[in-house]
């Protein structure tokens, strides 16, 4: 088994777990862990039509050109100065 943390997590939705802990008779973690391996094992797949809807309608008007620049070496960082 492996831990993970988790930061910056609103403290209205801590209390919203520990408020669904308590009514399923559970700890935050199993709560957490519940949800977490709940939310993994659905079948439910994200709707990404309207990326194509996109791309066809940009298609329609000739497409897009991009311009994409050159890359420029990144500057050396100077670790000498405090």
């Amino acid at each position: 088994m492996t831990a993970i943390t988790i930061r910056k997590l609103p403290d209205s939705a801590k209390q919203r777990l520990r408020m669904r802990a308590a009514a399923n008779g559970r700890s935050m973690e199993a709560e957490a862990r519940t949800i977490l391996l709940d939310a993994l094992e659905s079948t439910g797949r994200v709707d990404l039509t309207w990326i194509e809807a996109l791309k066809a309608a940009g298609d329609e008007f000739g497409g897009v050109e991009l311009v994409v620049p050159e890359d420029e070496p990144a500057t050396a960082a100077d670790l000498t100065k405090p």
